[in-house]
């Protein structure tokens, strides 16, 4: 008898959890789209940049639509948007409007802008971004020491007039104690070397060492053919590099 009993809460206990399981999922599930919507309003109204930004909602789903000057503002109206209460998810279709600025010329902006970024920092001659821009739609590609750089290059780039997208295509190199110790062989081989020392001098434009599992590549602008080759003989030197593949220019 005490078993049966046992056996008959138990199932007293199922029927309980399935009843409400099924009250769950019989609720509206857009019933808190009213309540998202005043809020989403207000976050709106308290950003002077997304004046221009208008909203809708359905199931949970904010959709925002209209303009902003910068990319940047664009990315931050959705940020806003998903930590208020409810929000399932948000479908940003604003429009990057600001100024417009020709394809070559908000490359040469970035790339300078880009050389200059992280100037000091101990893993700048570690990093190699590249840009290209095709109708204010920037592509970022290259290689960075860590995921820092690269967040930086994104940042730049979204907050620069002129850039309608941003394509994050920079890899960040694997973690590595073998890599960090060739990093530094390799930079002492080719800065210690008396032609190539004075590419040290201005941290904007040094030589850049990038390494993937001990393959070792040259990235950046010499004076000289022979300094080119003297940097690949240099590095080349290092011990524990697996290949080194010289790309350095020319300038």
């Amino acid at each position: 008898m005490k078993k049966q009993g046992t056996v008959i809460t138990t199932l007293l206990a199922l029927l309980v959890l399935l009843s409400m399981t099924a009250m769950a999922t019989t609720q509206p599930v857009g019933r808190y789209d009213q309540q998202i919507q005043q809020a989403v309003s207000r976050r709106m109204q308290e950003v002077k940049q997304l004046a221009s930004v208008s909203s809708s909602v359905e199931d949970g789903i904010v959709t925002l639509t209209g303009t902003v000057d910068l990319y940047q503002d664009k990315l931050d109206a959705a940020k806003k948007i998903k930590k208020l209460a409810n929000v399932a998810g948000v479908r940003n279709d604003i429009t990057v409007g600001g100024e417009t600025v020709a394809d070559e010329q908000l490359q040469k902006q970035l790339s300078k802008k880009l050389t200059y970024d992280r100037m000091g920092y101990f893993d700048n001659a570690f990093n190699y971004i590249t840009t290209n821009v095709k109708d204010g739609v920037v592509t970022l590609s290259g290689a960075t020491y860590w995921d820092v750089p690269r967040e930086s290059a994104v940042a730049t780039a979204a907050r620069t007039p002129g850039v309608r997208d941003v394509v994050n295509d920079v890899k960040v190199l694997p973690t590595s104690i073998f890599d960090d110790t060739l990093r530094v062989r390799t930079a002492r081989a080719i800065y210690h070397d008396s032609v190539l020392s004075r590419y040290a001098i201005d941290p904007a434009s040094p030589i850049r060492i990038v390494v993937d599992n001990g393959h070792v590549t040259l990235y950046g602008t010499v004076d000289s053919t022979m300094d080119k080759n003297i940097a690949g003989i240099r590095a080349s030197s290092a011990p524990g590099a697996f290949s080194v593949d010289n790309k350095l220019v020319v300038n």
